[in-house]
């Protein structure tokens, strides 16, 4: 196997000793067993992809299609899908059931030696970071750009703390030289979107006084809209969609349906790194209009 080589295959049966079971015993083979009509497998399946593109010929990632290789299923007694098997040595050494996100899978990677030092340092930037030590979060990123520029990530996790820190003209320069792909990529579609609602927030009259003038005018719903837009802005979506949800429950068809929008743009805009605070918004505005 060339070291630069991408090691995606579709298994069968009648290959699967041979893709999976003895490359097993050379590098780990992560086997994604999935539907076709399933979207999370879909999505699954594109960030495994992804990966195995990333790492190339240091992992091998195959794909069991469920509808069409019922005695692999059966044989590993698989129940829910998307479910992966990893392999090494020619066994089974860990199974993951359920939609994975990117840094689930970078973990997953880890625990089988497939990873970029690089990603280290933006691990322990983003813990730095949450702690509250930005100034270290920024040293360590700066190092991580040093020795891995190809590693765009680190560019994009600088854009965020950008975000948090209000940098907005800074977190806009950077994001702006990034790749077209990277900023199609879920992570980037994240960032836009939260670019957006911080260049929205700028042009309201600010959170106070939108607060303030709601005290006294309850009911004026470009105020609360606007509100919302100040929330989502600050990180604080279940403000935000408790905003956007009373104009819903008050006016359904406010400017031609703007609150629902928005509220499927913040779901899309959490999903890549909240997918569950994503699901949750999207149950509750699946209630509010039935």
């Amino acid at each position: 196997m060339s070291e630069k080589e991408v090691l995606i295959f579709e298994v069968s049966s009648k290959n699967f000793n041979t893709a999976v079971i003895l490359n097993s015993n050379k590098i780990p083979v992560l086997v994604e067993f999935m539907g076709m009509w399933s979207e999370p497998c879909v999505h699954l399946e594109e960030r495994l992809a992804a990966a195995a593109k990333e790492f190339a010929g240091q992992f091998i990632f195959a794909k069991v299609d469920m509808d069409e290789q019922a005695e692999l299923i059966k044989e590993y007694k698989i129940e829910n899908v998307p479910t992966v098997k990893i392999f090494k040595d020619g066994e089974v050494v860990r199974t993951e059931e359920g939609l994975m996100g990117e840094d689930e899978i970078r973990a997953l990677l880890k625990d089988f030696g497939v990873y970029r030092e690089s990603d280290e340092l933006r691990e322990q930037a983003r813990a730095k970071h949450i702690a509250g030590d930005t100034v270290e979060a920024i040293q360590l990123l700066t190092k991580a750009i040093q020795i891995d520029p190809a590693n765009t990530r680190v560019a994009m996790d600088m854009v965020q703390v950008f975000l948090d820190m209000d940098e907005l003209d800074q977190a806009k320069s950077l994001y702006e030289r990034l790749p077209d792909a990277d900023r199609q990529s879920e992570t980037g579609r994240a960032l836009t979107g939260q670019i957006t609602f911080k260049e929205l927030a700028a042009k309201t009259k600010g959170k106070p006084a939108l607060q303030d003038q709601l005290f006294i005018e309850p009911d004026n719903h470009d105020a609360r809209f606007d509100l919302a837009v100040c929330f989502v802005a600050e990180h604080d979506y279940h403000q935000a969609m408790d905003s956007l949800f009373m104009i819903i429950d008050k006016e359904p068809e406010y400017k031609e349906g703007a609150a629902r929008e928005m509220i499927i743009n913040l779901t899309n805009m959490l999903a890549p790194n909240d997918p569950q605070l994503a699901q949750e918004f999207r149950r509750r505005l699946g209630n509010a209009l039935s």
